[in-house]
């Protein structure tokens, strides 16, 4: 710090501002960077729910919970 600085506490306060002002203007623009990127709606359709009285279905899960009961 120079010394002419620590006699002026006003030449502190402004630089103190401008290094906050900048900062915060950068997370604000890195913010509404982020935002633009992102998608606004999901990339999938949701699943359709299935109709009920399908019935039983043979699935991969169940074909291991088979696996797994054999001795």
């Amino acid at each position: 710090m120079k010394p002419e600085d620590r006699q002026n506490p006003e030449a502190n306060l402004r630089r103190r501002r401008f290094l906050l002002t900048a900062s915060l203007g950068s997370a604000g623009a890195v913010a509404a960077a982020v935002v633009a990127q992102s998608p606004l709606t999901s990339e999938t359709p949701p699943a359709a729910p299935q109709a009920k009285g399908d019935g039983y279905q043979l699935s991969e899960h169940i074909l291991h919970y088979y696996r797994s009961t054999r001795i």
